[in-house]
């Protein structure tokens, strides 16, 4: 349980055999591979060696070709039974890289997105013809040829009018201004009024002016001939020519869900490609040779050189320097590895310091189930954790979600049965319904509307527990640097004064404390390198105890959520039992449940999170730590067998 060390890892082979070694590595998934930026400006090195090239572009064009061909598969195509998560099936190396499963998938990939930009080219073909058509409707009951112009005398103009305005007031306005003129209403709708203006060429200009106060818009359709009825038949015959195409493209794409798992196979293939071609562009070449540098854990450096002694390769594994930053790389047992997503949320510790995730894990845990108290909840929690885990095999973040979901399941469940609740007082309310004069209630040994002052002061007793937790690990570190009197005045002088504390106002005796403040302003100012500083500064130290006080009263979050889940789930339970028929109340409590279940699941992780983070995570942690990424195969779909 700590922090993985590291080994600089310096490797010189054969060009040749780069891209095998590279897969080697891969498979073994320890090394990370990273650029040699201080090689790179480097003008001996640039003489002789330059960054290298990859197929990264060429890699990732077939792996978007994949993906497009699996979304075309999920719209058109749906897989039965497709979730939220992804069943992963073993798949072994060699059928992972198989040439000709690759050649396969990226034929049926090209056949599929290619039926994909045919429907497109439909859809936005159909797109124009409906709107072409919906632009002619209004203009069906019009028998006059679109393709119709104005004659030696006559102007003819296709128009509108807003819907509101009246149409005996234009034609009025118009006969005044242009007697040579007819206004023809041809269709109207809610927006509009469509109409045909006929005016002799020797009033056009006085008709147009009589017309611009109500907004009068001229219609043109460009490259149309024959009436409007017969251009809306012929656009429906083109649309119902159209929607057949793409009737046939998307049974075409259909036809191809039977490939839909090797396609999956291959868009993995590609990925591990892609971070293969990504660590070979960190290398630098000369053509010939190529040198690589990276990170290996030391205790799998026996397993790295066994594979660099395959090939016709220099290498050397070093401690890291003083001035570089190897990655850092958390090492816990199984059951424990699910905390390290709430170090991975807040940053990795740095490389030389402490491994949080064993000092937190208890804490979290516990903070999480009194939080929780719930057995229905804590039972969910687990059987959720267990079905997802089981069933689907996730990875990653995932995998880190649901396993410490089951655990914090457990706490959840013991604090449950010490309050008595299960699903709130869901137990007790179906047995009032079943016998009204029913009082029977689950044993418990305290409950959080009853005691809920106790509950208060033990929340806020588990946090200077922590507090003082966090402040030995901190006493612990520094005496490891050889800082003891340091850590004796910085850290023991607080230990005094909160012994101290407890001493007066248990016996009313506050020597202690006294010395515990005398401690503090003597020491706390010692790094000042005036008198007045130093005095200044041990004296200043004392408004730490606000902050000490407030970190301690932070922990009655414990307390008050506690509380808070428990009298929503009562509350729901109770409005469920006020029609008095069981059926009713098992809905309306499980409907309520279900809500007071997924807001206490995250609200409580929230706080949690916030209490090791802000409160225990500062006194004694240390972050700025990298993540290890290792050259490994990284698969959202198969399980890779090595």
């Amino acid at each position: 349980m700590s922090i993985v060390r590291m080994k600089r890892m310096k490797v010189i082979a054969l060009a040749e055999e780069r891209n095998d070694l590279l897969s080697k590595l891969m498979s073994l998934g320890c090394v990370e591979i990273s650029e040699p930026e201080d090689l790179v400006t480097d003008p001996d090195w640039t003489a002789l060696l330059s960054k290298d090239t990859s197929e990264l572009g060429q890699v990732k064009a077939r792996n978007s070709e994949l993906t497009g061909a699996l979304e075309a598969l999920r719209k058109y195509a749906p897989a039965k039974g497709g979730g939220l998560f992804v069943i992963r099936s073993p798949i072994s190396e060699q059928e992972l890289f198989s040439p000709e499963k690759e050649a396969e998938a990226l034929k049926n990939a090209g056949e599929i997105n290619a039926s994909v930009n045919a429907l497109n080219q439909l859809q936005t073909k159909a797109n124009r013809l409906e709107a072409l058509k919906a632009s002619l409707l209004p203009w069906e009951p019009l028998d006059l040829p679109l393709e119709t112009e104005s004659t030696e005398n006559v102007e003819i103009v296709m128009g509108t009018l807003p819907a509101t305005s009246s149409l005996d007031a234009v034609r009025g306005a118009l006969a005044k201004a242009a007697e040579l003129s007819e206004l023809i209403p041809v269709s109207g709708d809610k927006a509009q009024q469509y109409v045909l203006l006929l005016c002799h060429k020797s009033e056009w200009t006085q008709a147009l002016e009589a017309l611009k106060p109500f907004t009068f818009t001229a219609t043109r359709f460009k490259d149309l001939t024959g009436t409007a009825k017969d251009n809306v038949a012929l656009i429906q015959r083109e649309l119902d020519e159209n929607a057949r195409q793409q009737s046939a493209e998307t049974e075409a794409i259909r036809a191809h869900a039977g490939c839909r798992k090797e396609l999956e196979i291959m868009t993995d293939r590609m990925t591990q490609d892609a971070s293969k071609e990504a660590a070979r562009e960190r290398g630098m070449t000369d053509g010939t040779i190529v040198f690589m540098e990276g990170w290996a854990p030391a205790a799998k450096v026996n397993q790295v050189q066994q594979v660099l002694d395959r090939y016709d390769a220099a290498y050397s594994f070093a401690d890291p320097k003083e001035y570089e930053t190897p990655p850092t790389l958390l090492d816990n047992p199984k059951w424990m590895r699910p905390i390290n997503m709430v170090t991975e949320m807040y940053s990795l510790p740095a490389y030389n310091s402490l491994d949080p995730n064993p000092l937190m894990f208890p804490f979290f845990v516990l903070f999480y189930g009194i939080m929780m108290a719930d057995m229905g909840y804590g039972l969910v929690m687990m059987l959720i954790s267990v079905l997802v885990l089981k069933k689907y095999r996730p990875k990653g973040t995932t995998a880190h979600l649901f396993g410490l979901l089951g655990i914090c399941g457990v706490p959840t469940f013991i604090f449950g049965a010490l309050t008595g609740g299960f699903f709130g007082d869901f137990i007790p309310q179906l047995c009032k319904l079943i016998n009204p004069a029913s009082t029977f209630e689950l044993p418990h040994l305290f409950t959080p509307l009853n005691d809920t002052l106790m509950i208060l002061v033990g929340s806020m007793i588990l946090g200077a527990v922590q507090v003082v937790t966090g402040m030995a690990i901190n006493f612990y570190k520094m005496t490891k640097r050889g800082q003891f009197w340091d850590a004796v005045m910085d850290i023991g002088s607080w230990w005094l004064l909160f012994i101290g504390a407890g001493v007066g106002a248990a016996t009313g005796v506050w020597a202690v404390a006294l010395a515990g403040v005398a401690a503090l302003v003597l020491t706390q100012g010692r790094s000042s390198p005036t008198i007045i500083g130093k005095i200044v500064g041990g004296v200043s130290s004392l408004y730490d105890i606000t902050s000490y006080f407030g970190d301690i009263l932070s922990y009655s979050r414990l307390m008050a959520l506690m509380l808070a889940g428990s009298v929503i789930a009562q509350v729901f339970n109770t409005l469920g039992a006020i029609p008095g028929n069981i059926f009713i109340f098992i809905l309306i409590s499980m409907a309520g449940n279900t809500l007071n279940f997924a807001l206490n699941v995250l609200g409580c992780y929230v706080h949690d999170l916030r209490l090791q983070c802000l409160e225990y995570f500062n006194k004694f942690y240390e972050d700025g730590g990298r993540p290890f990424v290792p050259l490994a195969y990284n698969t959202k779909y198969v399980d890779v067998e090595k």
